[in-house]
């Protein structure tokens, strides 16, 4: 039987209605909707679409948006400074340091001025660390996207293996600490695993960011598997797909995620849900 798919689209536009009305109680409440800044180094072209896409579902939710764009050449201090600017504005509820930076950018150094309060994006280390310790943080958004979307459809975590294809600060390790947390049992898979097949054949769901395009296939699954993709290759000619071979593993998974239109737009989302969740808790330290 083919795969059910795993409509991250259909998901995250009934999230975005639910929070429609949750900003707009917020700002019934306190006078002003939950506002997002974007610091954005320029020179990226798929920077600019991202933020273009962050902006208009803001304000589709009704959410308050700023850009700080700041020139290709900008240096580190200026950078730290805008940062260390933007958290200490009490007007601002979430920022968000738009990646990649340029080579000559510290992201690390940059965290530092950034409060981890307002960090939409769940990478500062103090954010990484309450996940670890299985505290209440920002989670950073494409992981926990891909959480909810398996709640979404009723997909069970506790006890199950899953197979974790990939190690990066981006998904893969934040996924495993959200994955435990839902007491799944999670085996990792890197650069370094001998036999990434064999693992995957024992595991009930299979996550994978690894950034390779349609690196694994079908054969590889164990019949009726979970197939959350995270992967977003670019083809010659245009065309987007993910890291899973998508034709030959929705003959064999019960449920798979597609790309696009999976944990894409759930990462989408998730950002927005932190806006307001910094904004919530911003005001009642006040």
């Amino acid at each position: 039987m083919p795969a059910t798919l795993l409509d991250g689209r259909a998901v995250a536009q009934q999230m975005r209605a639910t929070l429609q009305d949750e900003v707009g109680l917020f700002q019934q409440q306190y006078g002003y909707p939950p506002r997002l800044a974007v610091v954005q180094v320029a020179g990226v072209a798929a920077s600019d679409r991202y933020v273009r896409n962050i902006r208009k579902q803001c304000e589709a939710v009704g959410m308050a948006f700023q850009l700080e764009l700041l020139p290709e050449d900008v240096a580190q201090a200026v950078l730290e400074q805008q940062l260390a600017h933007l958290s200490a504005e009490a007007a601002v509820h979430g920022i968000l340091l738009q990646l990649p930076l340029p080579a000559h950018l510290s992201l690390q150094q940059a965290l530092f001025q950034l409060d981890y309060r307002k960090d939409v994006d769940g990478i500062h280390p103090t954010n990484a660390g309450l996940l670890v310790q299985g505290q209440p943080a920002l989670l950073p958004n494409p992981p926990a996207g891909g959480i909810a979307l398996l709640k979404h459809y009723n997909i069970p975590l506790k006890g199950r293996n899953v197979a974790m294809v990939g190690w990066g600060m981006v998904v893969g390790r934040p996924m495993t600490a959200l994955l435990l947390r839902e007491n799944a049992t999670v085996l990792v898979c890197h650069s370094q695993t001998a036999d990434i097949p064999a693992i995957l054949r024992v595991c009930d769901i299979v996550v994978v960011a690894v950034g390779k395009p349609e690196l694994i296939t079908g054969e590889m699954l164990r019949p009726g598997a979970v197939v959350i993709d995270f992967g977003i290759n670019v083809q010659p000619d245009g065309s987007m797909v993910g890291d899973v071979d998508f034709n030959s593993a929705f003959e064999l998974a019960s449920a798979i995620t597609p790309v696009p239109g999976g944990t894409g737009p759930m990462t989408n989302v998730m950002l927005l849900q932190n806006v307001l969740m910094a904004a919530r808790q911003q005001q009642r330290n006040t």
